[in-house]
């Protein structure tokens, strides 16, 4: 599996370097979400670009992906999806559960200003 990883303060990119996401490559995936997780990245921004065919295990690993950046309050977005990956998030009916973004710079936005709102809602909370 090829991946780039472009780390920030707020957030990393994380760049699968491959056109296919399936079987062959998906629990590896899985593990390189967990690892960025144990090491406190909250906030992972999917560059999809690359990736043209997603497959069952696939979109296992990117909801894992998912369901760790929430538990950890943080950002879990996929960015620049092409057709067919948008199509087959739409047939599993995971457009509600994973947020897709048509650019990485509107990726990068949405993770700072949901940072900037959770700020905001943990000083109310107080």
């Amino acid at each position: 599996m090829k991946i780039l990883l472009d780390k920030h303060e707020k957030y990393t990119a994380v760049q699968l370097q491959e056109e296919k996401l399936d079987s062959s490559i998906s629990a590896e995936f899985k593990s390189e979400f967990v690892f960025l997780n144990s090491e406190g990245v909250r906030n992972i921004i999917v560059d999809m670009a690359q990736i043209e065919y997603v497959d069952s295990s696939g979109l296992s690993a990117l909801l894992v992906g998912n369901r760790l950046c929430k538990s950890s309050q943080g950002s879990f977005i996929l960015a620049r999806p092409s057709a067919n990956v948008r199509k087959l998030i739409q047939i599993s009916q995971l457009e509600t559960v994973l947020t897709i973004i048509p650019s990485l710079e509107e990726a990068v936005d949405l993770v700072f200003i949901e940072e900037i709102e959770r700020e905001l809602g943990g000083e109310e909370a107080e």
